[in-house]
């Protein structure tokens, strides 16, 4: 494929050399470089794709993209100055795989809480229907039926289109992806064409990146200003954001909500540990699915179900079939009668939520105990939050190691303690390892009691000082239940 050919649509500022160079290939790092790559020189949040420029040309770059020329240039390579090379990269990887997102009917979902469950559901939905389907998400990337290993919860530009090209070639019609607020920021979406967009809720995460909270909600925004105006905007209407995402958007607009009204509406008449009665836009339905969170889930299942065209009248029956995404709400039970249950909870509001819906629904009669604990190298001003919600909402707490990555745990224990008060330390264990947290909580449960392990959820490694060593939350408690026998 022609350079001119990878880069049209491009803004291109300068260009020296040969733009009718054929390229075999594209990268951004310089180390996946072979004969006739054409190499991105892309400005990341640690390391710059310029510092590489040599490097990628000494492995075989033929061209080279980038925000600054080099002062010195080497013979037979083409050089294009661009004002963004991260954007550039994005059109430039759709191009390259011939433009796989407009072949297919790509929904991306984002907000804070709650995506990883909507786009799984939505494509179990859809491929249950008997759709061929993709999905991009935190647990997994699917091709159809094929399970691809997943690394991020919206992967590089090149990463993604060669996906979405697998997903067009193995026949796929829908695809259902997570939009993180990085993704949105670092222009790894730039490229892509979206026939709908989904918006949860918005609350505490990603400051380490972000900064503030102003710039957390205009990254996620800035997915739905971009939206084609033959895309479906959907917003929740119960997050004081949900209108905010919608201003100035080009698509069609539509809303769920709980507790407002919307274009479809919810509320919930029952609820227990096995499932809840939801009433959708006035007809009852059961699900497999539990708490308001979910409630809110599925409405926005069913919204983005129906501007897609899914049969209304099928609907809510396929929608009531659905189970959980793996690590949400998964729930463990003991030969003894004590109830585990294993939740990503990895923010404040998500913790919250999880704990709220286990005292919905518990009769208060038994003990829940809280395993949580917060991931280093993270947003540290939301650890003190998450250590008081924890102490809050259960009747013992036990603040342990999460992926600790680089920081030392104990720290980053006691900077959640910090958000406990003196008066409720009494309720609260402080256990480093992970392992030993959770077997503790085991050993204090009694039948019927309740524990809640917080923050890994699907994850099956435990990252520490930067290796991954196994590590399953669902996997450890279910041993703990046997040894307690």
């Amino acid at each position: 494929m022609k350079i001119k050919e990878i880069l049209v649509n491009c803004n291109l500022l300068e260009i020296e050399g040969d733009k009718d160079l054929d390229i075999r290939s594209i990268a951004f790092d310089s180390r996946k470089v072979e004969q006739g790559t054409l190499f991105f020189a892309v400005k990341g949040t640690q390391v710059d794709g310029h510092d590489y420029i040599d490097k990628a040309i000494e492995q075989g770059a033929a061209a080279i993209v980038c925000e600054k020329m080099p002062g010195t240039k080497a013979d037979n390579v083409t050089y294009i100055k661009v004002d963004n090379t991260a954007y550039t990269l994005g059109l430039a990887a759709s191009n390259f795989f011939g433009n796989p997102s407009k072949e297919l009917r790509l929904v991306g979902v984002t907000g804070t809480n709650g995506k990883t469950t909507i786009a799984t559901l939505l494509y179990r939905l859809f491929t249950d229907a008997g759709y061929c389907c993709g999905l991009l998400s935190t647990i997994e990337n699917i091709v159809n039926r094929d399970v691809v290993p997943s690394t991020h919860t919206t992967p590089d530009p090149i990463e993604l289109n060669t996906l979405l090209h697998r997903m067009v070639e193995a026949g796929c019609e829908y695809a259902f992806m997570e939009v993180s607020s990085h993704s949105v920021a670092q222009d790894r979406i730039a490229g892509l064409h979206f026939a709908g967009g989904i918006f949860t809720n918005l609350t505490h995460d990603h400051l380490d990146y972000h900064k503030t909270m102003a710039n957390y909600r205009n990254a996620k925004k800035k997915f739905f200003d971009d939206l084609p105006q033959t895309a479906f905007a959907l917003t929740n209407l119960d997050d004081k954001n949900g209108d905010y995402m919608l201003q100035n958007t080009r698509a069609r607009k539509l809303s769920y909500a709980l507790k407002h009204d919307a274009d479809f509406k919810g509320a919930i008449m029952e609820s227990h540990f096995d499932g809840m009665m939801l009433k959708v836009n006035g007809t009852e339905m059961f699900t497999q699915l539990v708490g308001g969170f979910n409630a809110s889930n599925l409405l926005a299942i069913y919204g983005a179900a129906i501007a897609l065209g899914f049969n209304k009248d099928e609907l809510l029956v396929e929608i009531s079939k659905l189970h959980g995404a793996n690590g949400r709400f998964d729930m463990v039970h003991s030969e003894n009668g004590i109830v585990g249950i294993v939740d990503y909870a990895h923010t404040p509001d998500a913790l919250e939520n999880v704990l709220k819906t286990i005292n919905e629904v518990r009769c208060h009669k038994e003990t829940l105990i809280t395993v949580v604990g917060c991931g280093g190298n993270r947003d540290t001003t939301k650890r003190p939050e998450m250590a008081a919600v924890a102490v809050k909402l259960s009747d013992k707490v036990i603040l342990t190691s999460d992926n600790p990555r680089f920081e030392d745990p104990d720290e980053i224990i006691r900077q959640m303690k910090a958000g406990i008060a003196d008066d409720d330390r009494r309720k609260v264990l402080s256990i480093t390892n992970r392992g030993e947290a959770i077997r503790t909580a085991v050993a204090l449960a009694k039948k019927g009691d309740i524990i809640l392990l917080a923050g890994k959820g699907h994850e099956t490694y435990q990252e520490i000082n930067g290796v991954k060593n196994h590590f399953d939350d669902k996997e450890v408690l279910s041993e703990a239940f046997k040894e307690a026998k």
